[in-house]
């Protein structure tokens, strides 16, 4: 990285930014040889840089984290620590107050929200009081949608299987022959309740959105199949592919 004196005065690529080290990475997995980007992981850690924006191709751009984050005091361990429970619990709506450990963004809420009772389902549960407030005036209104394999909603499989009783995993790292669902396989959420995937292929060469299958988890009606239909297609535009079904 270049010296806080020499830094360019806009965000940079991976690829734009110097790739020597004096001591490269080493690594008995995926990340072997990866120097330059183990060495962003690490200045992201320290506060020294930050991911400042992604371009158009989805690059992420990064520059100094003084230029990024806000010019603020450091806000206390613990204050942090209960802010970012609240937040994490705002976008869960229910969650177990501790958790298995989980690499990344973790599972658990702490003390945030209220106590939580899920019926046939042991532990301690946490609930965002506002969408508790919602859901009791009558406020959520169900919707289709496509989730990413990652998405918070399935990222904890236990939680997952506990609440939605939803059989799946990302199956990108099996033999194409072992697969049940597919590579990116999309969890397809319907109101409150998740009842299938998506197998589908963006192949960008030939400018489409290849839709190998739909599972269903149970059979669809009409309705919900108009409304998975939709939201390809609408995946297919802000892709800028055209869909492709299966014959």
């Amino acid at each position: 990285m270049p010296p806080a004196d020499d830094a360019p005065g806009r965000p940079l690529t991976t690829a734009q930014l110097p790739g020597a080290t004096v001591l490269p990475w080493v690594s008995s997995g995926w990340t072997h040889e990866r120097s330059l980007r183990r060495l962003l992981d690490t200045m992201v850690q320290r506060g020294e840089v930050a991911l400042a924006h992604r371009d158009g191709a989805g690059r992420p751009l990064w520059d100094l984290a003084e230029r990024v984050y806000p010019d603020a005091p450091a806000v206390p361990l613990a204050q942090a620590v209960a802010r970012r429970d609240v937040r994490r619990l705002g976008a869960l709506g229910l969650a177990r107050s501790r958790a298995a450990v989980a690499p990344g963004e973790p599972n658990d809420v702490g003390e945030a929200g209220e106590d939580a009772v899920v019926e046939g389902v042991r532990g301690r549960w946490r609930v965002d009081p506002e969408h508790l407030a919602a859901v009791r005036g009558g406020g959520f209104e169900g919707r289709v949608a496509l989730l990413s394999p990652l998405d918070r909603l399935v990222f904890d499989r236990r939680r997952m299987g506990e609440l939605f009783a939803f059989d799946y995993q990302l199956e990108q790292y099996k033999p194409a022959a072992r697969r049940r669902w597919g590579y990116w396989a999309m969890p397809v959420l319907v109101g409150d309740r998740l009842v299938g995937k998506l197998d589908a292929t963006a192949v960008r060469a030939d400018g489409v959105l290849a839709v190998h299958a739909l599972h269903e988890d149970e059979p669809w009606t009409a309705r919900v199949r108009e409304g998975v239909r939709a939201e390809v297609e609408d995946l297919a535009a802000w892709l800028d592919l055209v869909p492709v079904w299966p014959p």
